[in-house]
């Protein structure tokens, strides 16, 4: 495409009558920097009763205030500390049970018209090589994570760029859905594909819905609006903060049921960056009736020709991002909680009891990255940034077994009509967990017979024994048809469910 296209393409881009109609009567949107700041100063000092009455209202699956929020994030007491971090297991548990979902990030395109400060795959980057995997290239990638590793769901990642506009999107996602890989069990495939690009108009989020796109995922970065046009320059597209800002009520609009909101900690103070997230749940609460099915909170990490990520002022520590986490769990308590393989193997497993429903795993963000890349390997110059944990899905899946963790492959839900208002309310009482606990059973197993090493499918084994036991005593009415689903699954038939 030459320059002159490209940058008819970029003008066009932004549509200002599908932002105008979502501000406020005054003309502003929704995230208010100057009130938040205020709630951050008013919640200062709380008191331990009012915070363990706030404790109680989450575990009542309840969204939080603002103010609750602020007090939750001022609290200074490392005991009280304790306790939120125990309350936000118990949530977990509560809403999700022991279960964790797993999913592979796939980079499709590495071409990029922005500019942003912290990204490795900006425009002005020369350091990074481009490219748009064609759907070929998008199959042999697939044929790896769902036959030789055993995925079932995707996150997949798109740069805004012509050369991946929504055409190429809705081309990647059919071919993608029809990929059948040939495994022990016969055949398998990728059942749930998530997409995290740049926002879309109404109208080619539509397109995306017809197709089957499962979570429709836009981080806002920094919810700061200074701090926002500082890092994004204006000339771009994601330059214009509300345009991004209200991505996610286009998505609603046009039918997508599910959609994921996140920020990137360490752009500016992790406290106003965590209240910008509750800000925005309670506004697509408010205005939809449902709100985020997934929140996301990567952290900057290195990238290849990139000082800005390793010389933020914002950096989060350890102490502090653990903090994100149990508050995250505490204010939206319903909302399922990504920690993606940015993070290290020691810090993932430290957060998982802390409220984390999904994580991923076999990672590789590399274009084409796996089916060219050996084992673990990393090469900067085609990453948008380091991963800081590249082991095997196999690892991951076995540890979170000797943690007590059951690895859900489950797909069902999405395709029962389980998503949307559906699972909120089934989330808000307890009841999803108990549809996932039975096809999380199926789905393991299926998983643990095609896929697994010898060793962890011994430790796979017990944790299956144990949940098989549990929905005997807790679910007996559907005990029996549950066992001639998993009887049926053990003897090789696939993707059963309820």
């Amino acid at each position: 495409m030459g320059n002159l296209n490209k940058e008819m393409w970029v003008e066009n881009r932004v549509r200002e009558d599908q932002i105008k109609k979502y501000l406020r009567p005054d003309g502003s949107d929704f995230i208010n920097d100057k009130q938040i700041e205020t709630e951050l100063n008013n919640g200062s000092n709380p008191d331990n009763k009012y915070i363990r009455d706030i404790i109680s209202k989450s575990l009542a699956i309840e969204t939080l205030t603002p103010e609750e929020t602020a007090a939750l994030l001022n609290v200074e007491d490392p005991e009280m500390w304790k306790e939120m971090e125990v309350a936000a297991g118990q949530i977990k548990r509560k809403v999700y049970d022991n279960r964790i979902v797993t999913f592979a990030p796939l980079y499709l395109s590495t071409a990029c018209v922005n500019n942003c400060l912290y990204c490795g795959l900006r425009t002005d980057n020369n350091a990074v090589r481009r490219g748009v995997l064609s759907v070929e290239e998008v199959k042999r990638e697939i044929e790896v994570l769902a036959g030789t590793i055993g995925h079932k769901r995707l996150i997949i990642v798109y740069g805004e760029h012509p050369e991946s506009d929504v055409d190429y999107m809705a081309n990647t996602m059919e071919a993608i859905y029809n990929v059948k890989a040939s495994v022990k069990g016969g055949e398998t495939s990728i059942r749930r594909v998530n997409v995290n690009a740049a926002p879309l108009s109404t109208e080619d989020l539509k397109r995306l819905n017809q197709i089957g796109i499962g979570t429709y995922q836009v981080f806002q970065e920094t919810y700061h609006h200074n701090t926002y046009n500082v890092v994004h320059p204006p000339s771009t597209i994601k330059g214009n903060f509300r345009w991004r800002l209200y991505c996610m009520h286009r998505a609603l609009e046009a039918g997508i049921d599910d959609v994921g909101i996140g920020a990137l900690f360490g752009l500016y103070d992790w406290k106003f960056e965590v209240m910008g997230l509750l800000h925005h749940a309670i506004e697509l609460e408010e205005k939809f009736g449902i709100g985020p099915h997934t929140i996301s909170f990567p952290r900057l990490e290195p990238a290849e020709n990139t000082p800005f990520t390793l010389n933020s002022k914002y950096q989060v520590s350890d102490e502090d991002f653990r903090k994100i986490v149990t508050v995250l769990r505490l204010a939206v308590p319903y909302t399922g909680m990504i920690l993606t393989a940015r993070e290290n193997s020691k810090m993932r497993r430290s957060l998982i009891p802390y409220g984390i429903t999904q994580t991923d795993a076999s990672s590789k963000i590399g274009l084409g990255a796996y089916n060219s890349y050996e084992g673990s390997n990393q090469q900067a110059d085609r990453q948008q940034f380091i991963l800081g944990d590249t082991r095997s899905l196999d690892e991951v899946v076995r540890e979170l077994a000797q943690m007590g963790h059951i690895t859900s492959f489950c797909t069902a839900g999405y395709r029962c009509g389980r998503t949307g208002q559906c699972i909120m309310d089934l989330l808000r009482t307890g009841a999803e967990g108990k549809f996932c606990k039975l096809n999380a059973v199926i789905t393991y197993r299926e998983w643990l017979d095609d896929f697994a090493s010898d060793t962890t499918k011994e430790i796979g084994e017990k944790i299956i024994t144990k949940e098989i036991e549990e929905i005997r005593e807790k679910m007996p009415a559907i005990f029996d048809d549950f066992m001639n689903y998993y009887t049926k699954t053990a003897e090789g038939q696939r993707d059963l469910y309820f």
